[in-house]
């Protein structure tokens, strides 16, 4: 099959013709009916015809050598890749998909673009897509489940496969989507869909076996989003470790997963009675940690401060903060790899990968009353 029409991102009609129906002694130039795609300002954006023809091979050798390399000469595959490059050429990923189902893309939906947690797990499956010489979408949800499934609506009618990352929506709405195109989750676990989900519990029971240690006998918890599946879990793991030392948890209501979140709840944790302080992000705990030490409370001193997910530039301030590391890398390269299995062999069971976190001790925790 050989595709004719404009380069990507220009006007123009497409025309897709069965391979079958070429011959290879066909001459452009008896080719009069081929339409004219027209480029930005009037310009006529290259075709294979045009490759064919500084190439000085036939169109339907341009067609096999861009399509399915390996089906032409090494000697003819680089002289239609030079003339493709020459002329600026590209393959419209959508009129490719007409006849094969696929665009190379997949979609990724986060719930904040700002949060740095979310630049690793970008970077992990962007390199996972192109690896696979896929094109990866990004998308973002600003906490919103509404905003997520708007956008996961308008992405699937052109991906392959989409990767929510923190999601808001229902475990039903997730189903639904995952039942159209091949799905994948990180930081969630949905029944039936597949999730990956990083092992909590390490990093936590390190760093309340170290809190423990320095006398700490008194912690805080400040949580993330009410709708957050992850928050929930840090705070039964939390809860359930502290328990098992005999130590006293308590969780301080935020909501916004934020510097400004982490900010709002300073009042609270300075109330309360603990000596040191969980928090769902290292966002929140850099916002609690800056808005406590401007009320004259020094870290690690009087407060102990840590944070999860071990963010880039986590260590950034002073004290550097102490945090439990997440996988996020890891997690958007294994997101992508899931759906490109699925792409290739569909599955009804799902297996997690070995995900754990651990703990990143810096200068925010210290001993009670040092």
């Amino acid at each position: 099959m050989r595709i004719s029409g404009p380069a990507s991102g220009y006007d123009g009609i497409w025309r897709i013709v069965p391979e079958d129906h070429l011959s290879d002694s066909m001459d452009i130039a008896d080719d009069a009916t081929r339409p004219v795609a027209k480029a930005r300002g009037g310009r006529t954006a290259p075709t294979i015809y045009d490759i064919a023809a500084l190439a000085g091979v036939n169109p339907s050798t341009v067609s096999r050598a861009l399509s399915k390399p390996g089906r032409v000469s090494a000697t003819t595959q680089k002289k239609v890749e030079d003339a493709a490059a020459q002329l600026h050429y590209q393959v419209n990923v959508f009129a490719r998909a007409l006849p094969t189902g696929r665009t190379n893309t997949i979609g990724l939906i986060v719930s904040d673009i700002t949060n740095p947690a979310f630049f690793e797990v970008i970077r992990g499956a962007e390199a996972a897509a192109a690896e696979r010489d896929y094109t990866l979408v990004l998308a973002e949800s600003a906490e919103s489940a509404e905003g997520e499934l708007t956008a996961a609506q308008r992405m699937l009618a052109t991906v392959d496969g989409i990767v929510l990352a923190s999601p808001r929506l229902s475990d039903e709405q997730i189903r639904a989507l995952a039942a159209q195109k091949p799905a994948a989750v990180i930081n969630r676990r949905v029944e039936g869909v597949d999730s990956l989900v990083a092992d909590t519990d390490a990093g936590v029971t390190d760093a309340v076996r170290h809190l423990a240690s320095l006398g700490h006998t008194s912690l805080a918890y400040v949580a993330g989003p009410e709708r957050s599946w992850m928050s929930a879990r840090r705070w039964e793991s939390i809860k359930a470790r502290c328990d098992w030392s005999g130590m006293s948890a308590t969780v301080v209501a935020s909501g916004v997963p934020t510097l400004d979140g982490g900010r709002r709840a300073a009042a609270a944790v300075r109330a309360s009675v603990a000596t040191a302080v969980f928090c769902y992000n290292d966002l929140m705990a850099i916002g609690l940690m800056r808005e406590l030490q401007g009320a004259g409370v020094r870290i690690p001193s009087d407060l102990s401060i840590l944070g999860f997910d071990n963010i880039f530039g986590s260590d950034f301030t002073t004290p550097p903060l102490s945090t439990i590391k997440s996988p996020l890398r890891e997690s958007g390269v294994a997101a992508v790899q899931r759906i490109l299995e699925e792409l290739d062999q569909p599955r009804t069971a799902f297996e997690s990968p070995s995900l754990v976190t651990e703990l990143v001790l810096r200068g925010s925790t210290g001993p009670v009353g040092r």
